[in-house]
């Protein structure tokens, strides 16, 4: 990003970017708000310090996205029920999307649910694996898909509906990438689809909300889109 603030920290339409990753899950109806947290932690917690009922663990090492999501595992001992789980460098999901996201989850009694969404330039993002049926197979990174895979349009943005007991079970699976040496999250659905449990792949994402910062360029462009949203909201 050319900056040394944390990536979620930049302003976005006025709010820190991961302000708004926030508001969408309170919005969807989320009981319990769980922020992960490791680069400039205390910067990132003070950029959400008028964010009320949100909590904070820590990522000592920075070891993948799959070993964050495991610090969270304490402070949700005994819970049973479904766990939402985003990046907060995507502020442009609704918490519309996310109940849906859950409703469907819910309906199929799926293990995971994965929201995806198709885009134009589907570089730099996981691509979604399917069956010739249509049924889900597994998420391959782009650094690792072959051209065949990468051509794919239809992109995992990193929006997933686990249930609890079957998400961190799952995570214990999870093996090192051999290239990174990190766990990842999206090793997590295809550990439980091989074991053969339910798990869906529902392109519930418009391409827009898709749209992850890793850029200046990027950040300006989600800005432009928020305050665009804002100002047709205020017109109503």
């Amino acid at each position: 990003m050319g900056s040394d603030l944390p990536k979620v920290a930049h302003p976005v339409a006025g709010e820190p970017m991961a302000t708004w990753v926030v508001r969408a899950c309170r919005d969807a109806g989320c009981d319990r708000i769980i922020i992960v947290v490791g680069y400039r932690r205390d910067t990132v917690r003070a950029s959400l310090a008028g964010e009320p009922a949100v909590e904070f663990v820590e990522q000592q090492e920075q070891l993948g996205t799959g070993h964050a999501v495991q610090q969270a595992r304490p402070v949700l001992d005994g819970f049973t029920g479904d766990v939402l789980i985003l990046a907060g460098d995507g502020p442009l999901i609704r918490g519309e999307s996310l109940r849906r996201l859950v409703e469907h989850h819910r309906t199929t009694g799926s293990a995971a649910t994965l929201a995806t969404a198709e885009v134009d330039d589907p570089a730099g993002y996981g691509r979604i694996l399917r069956d010739p049926s249509g049924s889900f197979l597994g998420v391959v990174e782009h650094a690792n898909a072959t051209d065949e895979q990468r051509a794919i349009r239809e992109i995992n943005p990193s929006v997933y509906c686990f249930r609890a007991t079957d998400l961190f079970t799952a995570l214990d699976r999870v093996g090192r990438d051999p290239a990174s040496g990190e766990f990842y999250l999206t090793d997590a659905p295809a550990v439980l689809a091989g074991s053969g449990a339910r798990i869906d792949a529902v392109r519930s994402l418009s391409a827009e909300e898709a749209l992850s910062i890793n850029t200046p360029t990027q950040l300006a462009e989600v800005d432009a889109i928020l305050r665009a949203h804002q100002s047709r909201a205020g017109a109503v």
